[in-house]
């Protein structure tokens, strides 16, 4: 595992060496949020939606986050563009398939967007990678109300059928890319208490990806870092409030040494 540890810490510095652009196509609730995450990770944020800019824009990004949480077709039609321009450059796309199984336009959406364009890595919870794949999981607005009963089988079936690398988190984050599979323990349950904690982790992963072509290993290290940042921020939380500032004091503030010695990961043989 310290082998592990180190490569994540590796890449975390990369990031703040290189501060690749991440160009966010996503939900008005997030988009502060997930600005301030990919800036205190060392990242830089752009937010632009408008089709007649995306394909400009991704051309200068590093990865492109596909986020349709507040959902409009308009929204897809531009995410489709950036995407097959960020497909025609090389360039990572991360999708985050906020409330998946809620209704049959978000569902059809990303189905839509996974059909279409070639995706890196597909964050969700349990409820939405379950209603992507058909086996099981039950979401509630956007929130995973029934998770599925096999996460291992589940994320692996995703992950091959589209040929991309699968996150779902929760209480344990799994990770596959269709053969290997990985598991990630950091985290705290404070993260349930704000909102857009999902998107932020989306955005972490995507930092990692912006520099890391190893998709399986970004998702696993942007998942070990957002979650050692939990896991420190709660240490001197009263509440929700004080937990979110926290929370962007510890990922502006994470050290390499600290991932190093607080990573909770590993392989699975599953």
């Amino acid at each position: 595992m310290n082998d592990l540890s180190e490569k994540i810490a590796g890449i975390l510095e990369r990031i703040r060496q290189k501060k690749p652009l991440l160009h966010h196509i996503t939900n008005f609730v997030v988009m502060n949020d997930t600005a301030n995450v990919t800036l205190h990770v060392g990242a830089l944020p752009v937010m632009a939606h408008a089709k007649e800019e995306v394909a400009d824009m991704v051309s200068m990004a590093g990865a492109l986050v596909l986020n349709p949480g507040t959902l409009t077709p308009q929204w897809v039609d531009s995410m489709i563009i950036a995407g097959r321009k960020a497909n025609r450059l090389g360039i990572p796309i991360v999708l985050d398939p906020v409330g998946a199984g809620a209704t049959s336009l978000r569902t059809e959406s990303n189905l839509r967007l996974l059909g279409e364009l070639k995706i890196a890595v597909v964050r969700g919870n349990s409820g939405e990678i379950g209603a992507l794949t058909g086996l099981g999981g039950v979401v509630k607005g956007v929130e995973s109300v029934v998770e599925v009963e096999d996460p291992i089988a589940v994320a692996k079936a995703l992950a091959k059928k589209y040929r991309l690398t699968v996150a779902i988190t929760g209480a344990r984050d799994i990770i596959s890319d269709g053969e290997r599979v990985m598991a990630v323990d950091n985290g705290h349950p404070m993260l349930k208490t704000i909102t857009g904690t999902g998107c932020m982790a989306t955005t972490m992963i995507a930092a990692f990806a912006a520099v890391e072509d190893d998709y399986l290993l970004a998702a696993t290290g942007g998942l070990v870092s957002f979650g050692l940042a939990a896991e420190i921020a709660a240490q001197e939380a009263r509440g929700p409030g004080s937990f979110k500032v926290a929370l962007f004091d510890a990922l502006y503030n994470l050290t390499a040494e600290q991932v190093v010695a607080g990573a909770k990961v590993c392989y699975l043989d599953k």
